[in-house]
C-alpha cells in the first residue's frame, strides 16, 4: 500500500530522487529515507511528526528518516523542489540527527550560510540525475553530504543520539508498526479499541495522536486503505461486488457503497464506468478539492491541486 508506508521505485541501486512540483498536497506517510522539501515560491501547509506549520517560499522542511509527515495545502498557491535520498548516500555521517524543528526557515538558512549550498545542491542533484555523467553518484553523495553535515551543524538538535530511544521515538514506531498491519490486515475487524490497545494507549489518546500525525482520523485511515484495495478489485477483477466487500473489511455492500462515494465521489458501478484507467488512485483529498490530478509515474501521495 504505498500510499502510507512509501516504498519509491527508483531508476537504479542508487536512491536518490528530485521532483519539481506546482501546488501539490499529499497524505500522510512515511518512508526509510531523508526528504528535503525547499518552497521555491508560495506557501504549503505541512505537518511532520506533530510539527505542524505553513513554509513560505526560500524555507527549507526537513523529513528525518521514518517521520510521518503529510501536507494540506489545498488552498495555496507553491512551487516546491523535493530531494529524498536513501540514508546510506550519506553514511557514516548519518544518525536520525533528531532536529529541534523540521523547519528551517529562509533566515535561517542566510544565517546559517546555507541558502547558496541549498540552491546549488538541487540544481546539481537535478542535473546529474538526468545527464548521468560518468561519477554523477559520487559528485551527488559528496554535496548531500556536505550539506547535510553543514545541516547538523548549524540547525538546534536535541541530544538525542547520546540518550536512550525516547518515549516519543518509541511511539512513532509503535505507530508504523501498526501503519503496516493495515496494510497486511485491512480485511480484518480493525477496530478503534484494537488500534489503541496495540499502542498501549487509551482510546481517547489514540484518537487525538492520530489524527495530530496523520491528519485524519483513524476510522478515514482504514477506510481509505480499504477503498484503494476495493477500486483495484473493482478494475482487476471480476468479484462481485459483495465479494469485493466483505474481502476488503466491509460488513456489507451497502456500507461498502456508501463509504467508497464518501471517499471517491462516486459509486463502485459508477467507477466501473470512469474512462481513466488509474482513477482507483483517488483518495481523501478528492472530497476536499473541485478539480485534482495524481502526479504521473509517482507515488500515490502526490497530489496536484487545481483551485
Amino acid at each position: 500500500m504505498r500510499a502510507f508506508h512509501e516504498v519509491r521505485s527508483y531508476n537504479s541501486d542508487f536512491m536518490v530522487w528530485h521532483s519539481s512540483y506546482d501546488n501539490i498536497s499529499f497524505l500522510a506517510h512515511w518512508h526509510k529515507e531523508i526528504e528535503l522539501i525547499y518552497v521555491r515560491s508560495g506557501t504549503c501547509h505541512l505537518s511532520i511528526t506533530d510539527v505542524n506549520f505553513t513554509a513560505h517560499a526560500g524555507d527549507l522542511a526537513i523529513c528525518e528518516s521514518g517521520a510521518i509527515h503529510y501536507s494540506d495545502s489545498h488552498n495555496m498557491d507553491n512551487s516546491l523542489d523535493f530531494i529524498i535520498f536513501d540514508t546510506s548516500i550519506i553514511s557514516p555521517i548519518f544518525q536520525n540527527p533528531h532536529f529541534i524543528n523540521p523547519l528551517v526557515t529562509k533566515e535561517n538558512l542566510e544565517q546559517y550560510g546555507l541558502s547558496a549550498p541549498l540552491n546549488t545542491l538541487i540544481s546539481s542533484v537535478s542535473r546529474e540525475l538526468e545527464e548521468r555523467k560518468p561519477y554523477y553518484q559520487e559528485v551527488i553523495a559528496s554535496s548531500l553530504q556536505t550539506f547535510w553535515a553543514l545541516l547538523k551543524r548549524c540547525h538546534p538538535r536535541t541530544d538525542s543520539d547520546r540518550i536512550p530511544e525516547s518515549r516519543r521515538n518509541r511511539m512513532l514506531t509503535q505507530l508504523q508498526g501498526l501503519l503496516s498491519y493495515i496494510e497486511t490486515h485491512y480485511a480484518d475487524n480493525i477496530s478503534l479499541d484494537f488500534a489503541a490497545r496495540s499502542m498501549n494507549f487509551s482510546v481517547s489518546y489514540f484518537s487525538k495522536t492520530f489524527k495530530n500525525l496523520m491528519g485524519i482520523n483513524f476510522v478515514t485511515y482504514l477506510n481509505l486503505v480499504r477503498v484503494e484495495h476495493a477500486a483495484f478489485e473493482l478494475r482487476h477483477t471480476e468479484k462481485k461486488f459483495t465479494d469485493i466487500a466483505l474481502s476488503c473489511g466491509f460488513n456489507n455492500v451497502r456500507t461498502f457503497n456508501r463509504v467508497f462515494k464518501e471517499i471517491t465521489g462516486c459509486t463502485p458501478s459508477e467507477f466501473l464506468l470512469l474512462p481513466d484507467p488509474d482513477a482507483y488512485k483517488r483518495t481523501y483529498y478528492n472530497r476536499r478539492s473541485g478539480e485534482q490530478e495524481f502526479v504521473e509515474q509517482d507515488s500515490l501521495t502526490l497530489i496536484k491541486n487545481y483551485e
